[in-house]
């Protein structure tokens, strides 16, 4: 839901009522992950998407049904062996949904909006709903902010609400979006329950090192995947808005010195497009200790070797220089800035997601990687 927060907050403004259908579980090849949802409100409007075509015409009537009788429904969708063009995923994958009604007079309703409202503004949030579970607890959700404050609740459950707020905010911690189970004792509301948690962070970062051509194209690369993008070069005469009007933001500074400064995490991607060596080693020597998810560098296969060499003299480790992804990409034969910026991005994908950067024709390894996934959580489990 909250990955459509932008739309779905302007329709809260305008006072509509709308349902709401997230993805909760996948399995096999669907094409979308928990977290992705399609809302439809009373006028027929609908946004967004839960399986890239296969069912949106059933989950569409599913959410119009919920606006109607105000019910929340789980309901499941795979594929059909008898008819592949049956309702159903024809890739052969599996997909639970939760439709949930989101109207005026309805207790999600709150909870909803503030939650789309802090999405929609950038805030780290998480908004958690009941799966499966007792009745009553249908249709309510609970919003975790990042300083631990927490809005709505599961009615008079308050042990309950403790419950899920110190699990959701560890799912915010990681910015992970999935279910947990609750056992029966876990739940104190007498029945074991699978809870939804959506988690909303800020953009991740992409620092791009280097204001050359190459930049321009990889800046405008890292924008389409989601990246809140700067740009970085000691030079005032290159780093400027007219060379990198898609950037976030341009910082005139010596790379190292601005590193040293800025905020990084564990999400962070780091490109050093400088290959100059009075730049790269003061800058590589402090990235490559750095926590964070991806370090590149542009440069010749012999400009990595001799790089890596001044970077040994200054007290950088094996293990360290082993983070390092050099030279920078992966191999597309590309030539020009947006090809190069292509291979770039593509080995930034492969590294987040677990993915080889092999061709998948003739292959037989999932298409679909995801290093952050983990089983779900269980709590209070009755043996």
């Amino acid at each position: 839901m909250l990955d459509i927060a932008d739309e779905l907050n302007r329709w809260v403004e305008q006072g509509r009522d709308f349902a709401v259908a997230t993805v909760v579980a996948v399995g096999g090849s669907a094409p979308r992950q928990p977290g992705a949802a399609l809302a439809v409100d009373s006028e027929g409007t609908a946004i967004g998407s839960v399986s890239g075509g296969c069912v949106e015409g059933a989950v569409y009537d599913l959410c119009r049904q919920a606006l109607e009788d105000g019910e929340t429904v789980l309901e499941r969708f795979g594929y059909s062996d008898e008819d592949a063009f049956a309702v159903g995923l024809t890739c052969g994958g599996i997909i639970d949904i939760l439709v949930t009604p989101v109207r005026a007079d309805g207790p999600a309703r709150p909870v909803v909006a503030a939650a789309l409202a802090a999405a929609a503004r950038g805030e780290a949030a998480a908004v958690a709903r009941i799966v499966e579970g007792p009745a009553e607890l249908r249709g309510r959700a609970l919003l975790v902010r990042a300083d631990g404050s927490c809005d709505g609740g599961f009615g008079a459950h308050p042990e309950l609400d403790r419950t899920v707020a110190a699990e959701a905010g560890a799912f915010l911690d990681a910015g992970r979006t999935g279910t947990m189970e609750i056992g029966e004792q876990g739940s104190r509301c007498g029945a074991p329950l699978t809870v939804l948690v959506e988690s909303s962070v800020p953009p991740p970062r992409m620092i791009v090192f280097g204001a050359i051509d190459f930049a321009s194209a990889l800046v405008r690369v890292g924008k389409f995947l989601g990246y809140r993008v700067t740009v970085c070069d000691a030079r005032p005469v290159f780093a400027t808005r007219t060379r990198f009007p898609d950037a976030d933001e341009i910082v005139v500074e010596w790379p190292h010195k601005y590193l040293e400064r800025t905020e990084v995490d564990g999400r962070t991607v780091l490109c050093v497009l400088t290959h100059d060596a009075k730049f790269d080693v003061p800058l590589l020597r402090l990235a490559l200790r750095l926590p964070v998810a991806y370090v590149g560098a542009m440069g010749s296969r012999r400009t990595h070797l001799e790089r890596n060499e001044r970077l040994r003299e200054v007290g950088v480790t094996e293990l360290e220089l082993a983070r390092l992804r050099s030279p920078i990409g992966l191999d597309l034969g590309a030539r020009t800035p947006e090809e190069t910026a292509l291979s770039i991005g593509a080995e930034i994908v492969a590294n987040r997601r677990g993915g080889s950067g092999a061709a998948l024709t003739g292959a037989h390894t999932p298409i679909h990687h995801d290093m952050a996934a983990r089983p779900a959580a269980t709590i209070g489990s009755v043996a």
